[in-house]
């Protein structure tokens, strides 16, 4: 879904700040909190006017002030961190490298430069050296082809495929353990043959992963903490 942002906000009582954002695909009013620890987020439909959001807001008040209790602190890839790589928590030191690289139980990164940015950068590269084997080998078994592989810090969403076989993933998935990463590519691809969320679509998934329950579990489980986690100011 594409949003129009907008450069207004709504307080609701007990003083909670909402950003407002306006859809043109939007049917209804919706309101979610972030998994990043941003503030929370309420999307209009056109016909809505301020006065409908901040009424839908208010009703909803109980559950936005419980759902912004659960966010997890936010964290800061900075060296003495423990970063999860691949499900493992690495200790984020720094080092006379030229490149980040692991090294036992360490991630070294290399001195006088930000280490947010240069983690960031570890961490999409590795998802890109996972996911497109991943997807490829579950695609050759689909006999769908995947027409490319992007790599976005997407908020609402761990993956995406478009009808012309694209598909899109967070790079946040290489924090995840690999078999939570391949559950993902297996999904998206899945969508080649079945762009829904129908019966047909999950006996597929099935097909693809036996027994990826569990690791849509954990993601639901444990997605927060990774979206937690800030490389840049």
């Amino acid at each position: 879904m594409r949003a129009e942002r907008l450069n207004e906000r709504i307080i609701i009582t007990g003083g909670l700040s909402i950003a407002l954002r306006r859809s043109a695909r939007a049917r209804r009013m919706i309101l979610r909190v972030p998994r990043d620890g941003g503030d929370a987020v309420l999307t209009l439909p056109p016909w809505a006017v301020l006065a409908d959001g901040l009424a839908f807001a208010e009703s909803r008040r109980d559950w936005l002030l419980q759902a912004t209790a659960r966010r997890p602190a936010p964290l800061r890839a900075e060296p003495g961190a423990l970063l999860p790589v691949e499900g493992r928590a690495r200790l984020l030191v720094e080092a006379a490298t030229r490149t980040a690289r692991l090294e036992g139980e360490n991630l070294l990164l290399p001195r006088n430069r930000p280490a947010g940015p240069v983690v960031q950068a570890f961490l999409k590269h590795l998802a890109h050296d996972r996911l497109r084997p991943a997807c490829d080998s579950y695609a050759a078994v689909l006999g769908r082809p995947v027409r490319a592989i992007s790599l976005r810090d997407t908020r609402s969403r761990w993956g995406s495929c478009t009808s012309q076989g694209r598909l899109m993933f967070s790079w946040r998935l290489a924090m995840a353990p690999p078999e939570v990463l391949d559950y993902v590519a297996a999904h998206e691809v899945a969508h080649l043959a079945h762009m829904d969320h129908s019966p047909r679509f999950w006996a597929a998934v099935a097909d693809l992963m036996p027994g990826y329950g569990a690791h849509r579990a954990w993601l639901r489980l444990h997605g927060g903490d990774l979206m937690a986690w800030k490389f840049r100011d």
